[in-house]
């Protein structure tokens, strides 16, 4: 059998099972087909492969290499799926991996992130901190030129990630191009399981107050933002939690994240589906009575996870919601394992927060583009469903979460955006720190910004004194950041850079009207209390 046949009967043995699992989903008891139903869907698949032979014998160009496969995992299944709703989606075999990795928060390697530039080449964004590639010294911005005596030109990113990868304990030996360093430097990298943790910070921004950002929510969230919690100690009197951009992740995780803070018993999120029985999640640990006031910090790249954890904090009264409203998911998918490591995320339920709301935005007659990057209809809370939180307070549903507090997020200038754009900080860091020692109280001062000034000279990028001057603390964060984190790690940039941001300034400055919120739920629920005592037989 040749290798075009096999590819074709594989793209469709996996089509024909994601049919046979949609066909079982919709044959379960709590909503089983009819005969005729059973009998459309029987013509419809009978429709298709008369389709696909048609297509297979004669389309103008013949179905060669790929092309097969592409018809399938690129056309047909996702076209199948996003007829049904914009989260469910089918994972090739690469794509699988991607997601199991980043659910699981581990894999094995040298630890990096990469990234291909503009010009083809392979460099790496920044090496995560405690792997092999961070203790060998490998610098943000080395370009990968070969990965034991194979070059990487022409190669894609996954491509170089595959080769990088491996069994824990085997060596590779990588070479490297780094900015003002004459000739090729050579990295004999032995691989080990890399952490990739999905807490990057989580530190005391200000004394007393903590602040901890999640990227997204994994297989170890949970653990890492009890170790953050643990970490802050006694001396904790407030909290910032930043989930701007947190995509979701791991439904169990997010619960648990909601658990550490919430009283024991009370609902954090439930589900209900038509295939399975409702499923309510509460806190069944509890915060033990360690109160401090709480802002969390959202954007319109809140989504899923974070906003479950979102929701469940505003309808309880335990955190003051800042920034934009959020995205809006509120679909749950289950992930079923198909042939050859492939992998179908199917929608099987809705998500409800504590006070019943569906933060699920419309997408009916929507565009997957409008419904991914036009979201500015969230904020219309006309026709939305009107909730209460524990105390009283009014809350919408179908649309994302409106945050208590909106926060306009910082604008970049057009001097910024070129500057980000031609990646420059991560050049002139590579300069100044071939020629300068840098010391833990390095500051950006007049000195540094001459410099940097001069090597904006050496790029053809032209600036007036006015954008350095409006521009200030912006160029000295992100100088600084991109020096620390080359000498230091991420981690130190990242803190550089959430020391100065100006929506975690602003998260900080509400915290006291988070302690009223606090104050106000206290006074709440005295008064449920009494009027309870006063008549038993109220509800």
């Amino acid at each position: 059998m040749s290798i075009r046949t096999r590819r074709t009967l594989f793209s469709l043995v996996v089509f024909f099972t994601l049919c046979a699992l949609g066909g079982m989903i919709l044959s379960q008891e709590v909503g089983a087909q009819s005969a005729a139903d059973e009998s459309s869907f029987r013509d419809s698949l009978k429709t298709f492969s008369a389709v696909y032979a048609i297509v297979a014998k004669n389309y103008a160009e013949p179905l060669t290499g790929d092309m097969p496969s592409k018809v399938i995992f690129d056309g047909a299944i996702p076209e199948m799926l996003h007829t049904l709703d914009p989260h469910s989606s089918f994972y090739d075999p690469q794509a699988y991996a991607r997601m199991q990795e980043e659910q699981t928060g581990r894999y094995y390697g040298v630890g990096m992130l990469i990234v291909q530039q503009a010009d083809g080449q392979v460099a790496v964004v920044h090496p995560i901190e405690g792997g092999p590639a961070f203790k060998a010294g490998v610098h943000p911005g080395d370009v990968i030129t070969s990965i034991d005596g194979h070059s990487t030109k022409g190669m894609t990113t996954d491509q170089v990630a595959n080769l990088l990868k491996g069994e824990r304990g085997t060596t590779v030996a990588v070479v490297m191009n780094r900015v003002a360093v004459d000739g090729p430097l050579t990295f004999h990298l032995t691989r080990d399981e890399i952490p990739n943790n999905s807490i990057d910070l989580a530190y005391y921004i200000r004394p007393g107050i903590g602040y901890i950002h999640i990227i997204q929510f994994t297989e170890t969230t949970g653990r890492e933002f009890d170790d953050a919690i643990n970490n802050f100690g006694p001396g904790l009197k407030g909290l910032v939690i930043d989930l701007r951009g947190n995509p979701g992740g791991v439904l169990v995780d997010a619960v648990q994240v909601c658990d550490r803070l919430l009283k024991r018993g009370q609902i954090i999120v439930s589900q209900r589906g038509r295939a399975y029985p409702e499923q309510v999640y509460r806190a069944t640990h509890g915060n033990d009575g360690q109160d401090f006031p709480i802002v969390d910090l959202v954007n319109r790249g809140t989504a899923s996870a974070a906003e479950i954890v979102t929701g469940a904090l505003q309808d309880h009264d335990r955190a003051l919601i800042a920034g934009e409203t959020t995205f809006g998911k509120g679909l749950v998918q289950t992930v079923y394992n198909l042939p050859d490591k492939t992998g179908l995320a199917l929608t099987t339920y809705h998500y409800y927060t504590p006070s019943g709301r569906l933060i699920q935005r419309n997408y009916n007659g929507v565009s997957l583009y409008d419904y991914y990057y036009d979201i500015g209809q969230s904020a219309d809370q006309k026709n939305r469903e009107v909730k209460l939180t524990d105390s009283g307070r009014t809350v919408y549903g179908g649309g994302g979460i409106t945050p208590d507090v909106h926060l306009e997020p910082a604008t970049s200038t057009p001097f910024e955006e070129d500057l980000l754009d031609r990646d420059v900080f991560l050049g002139f860091t590579e300069h100044y720190v071939a020629h300068h020692a840098v010391a833990q109280n390095f500051q950006v001062n007049d000195a540094v910004l001459n410099d940097f000034k001069q090597y904006l000279g050496t790029r053809n990028i032209s600036f007036t004194p006015q954008d350095f001057e409006k521009n200030s603390d912006w160029l000295k964060a992100f100088i600084k950041s991109s020096i620390f984190e080359t000498e230091f790690g991420n981690t130190a940039g990242l803190r550089v850079r959430a020391d100065w941001d100006p929506e975690i300034q602003q998260a900080i400055a509400l915290l006291p009207q988070a302690a009223q919120l606090e104050q106000h739920v206290l006074k709440v629920d005295a008064e449920k209390e009494a009027a309870l005592e006063a008549d038993p037989t109220q509800p």
